[in-house]
């Protein structure tokens, strides 16, 4: 088989549903574009038949490459590790749910081709969403580009087309907790987006509940961002200046029950305390993980890969 021009990676956590298709629709658009491609499947600890599924698929077509992890890692490791393993000039990371449609690869490929290292998929709508995730996308976006230095673009998602150098220099940062396409914007290389609108899954359920998203949020704010250490110390003068104002309130006006008044203004200190307490124990403990230097993810077995690696 010829070296892939196109490396395109696909993380995996229970699409057992939907991987068939997945596999379907992807083929048809790369062999499309005439170029010699690989697809790279990465199953990120499912729990469901997407492995015995992937490899299946693996034993009818070698242009297809599986990844196994030992258990699940997270979306952004899984995305890592496909990009670890890749060979191709160029790097595609889709999700397999087929909300980012893949017809758009070929218009990635075109403006790659002119130029630019960087093309990321801008979504103009998003088909199947919640009013609820619509809106707090929205407003993360945004909010986290006031937070930071690095210029993310908004409306974004990890659906994308590198360039090799770029994939190279992304796996040159080896922070464990990730945020891939805030990493790739602090990279610097030529971009531009591809406008697209965003599908309803094909099949099952999302991946990111509310709590993973969260966490999500905070991985993205804390990797680019110490503001939050700021306002910390912001809020902390500005309770030393309300106890003072409340201090000379009291001091005047004693006879408005000053037990209870102190026991609220105590709780709200106690509270504030324990707030920035809670921001600075999140860096701290990426700050563990980091000194720990454990891998970022442990494969069980690979297929179709060549045997040296």
């Amino acid at each position: 088989m010829n070296k892939p021009v196109i490396s395109v990676v696909v993380p995996m956590y229970n699409e057992e549903e939907v991987i068939d298709v997945t596999y379907e629709k992807l083929t048809a658009v790369m062999e499309g574009t005439g170029l010699p491609y690989e697809l790279i499947f990465v199953n990120d600890g499912s729990r469901d038949a997407t492995l015995p599924k992937a490899l299946d698929i693996c034993g009818r077509d070698a242009r297809v490459k599986l990844i196994d992890f030992a258990r699940n890692f997270g979306h952004q490791l899984a995305i890592t590790a496909g990009m670890d393993h890749s060979s191709g000039d160029a790097v595609v990371v889709i999700d397999a749910d087929l909300q980012d449609p893949p017809e758009v690869i070929p218009e990635m490929i075109a403006k790659w081709q002119e130029g630019y290292e960087v093309v990321y998929g801008k979504r103009l709508k998003r088909e199947g969403d919640s009013a609820f995730k619509k809106a707090t996308a929205k407003v993360f976006y945004r909010f986290l580009n006031s937070m930071t230095d690095v210029s993310i673009p908004v409306d974004t998602g990890d659906f994308r087309l590198i360039d090799r150098k770029v994939c190279d220099a992304l796996l040159d940062v080896p922070e464990h907790n990730r945020y891939i396409r805030g990493i790739v914007s602090w990279l610097g290389y030529k971009s531009c987006p591809v406008e697209f609108e965003r599908h309803k899954r094909y099949a099952g359920t999302t991946k990111y509940p509310l709590k993973k998203m969260l966490r999500f949020a905070s991985d993205a704010i804390m990797s680019f961002s110490y503001k939050p250490l700021k306002l910390a110390t912001f809020l902390g003068c500005l309770t030393m200046a309300a106890a003072i104002i409340v201090l000379i309130f009291y001091a005047i006006f004693g006879a408005l029950n000053p037990v209870s008044s102190l026991l609220i203004a105590l709780m709200f200190v106690a509270g504030l305390v324990l707030l920035c307490l809670g921001i600075v124990g999140e860096y701290i403990a990426r700050i563990c993980d980091e000194v720990r230097d454990r891998p970022l993810y442990l494969v069980r077995g690979t297929v179709n890969f060549p045997e040296e690696e």
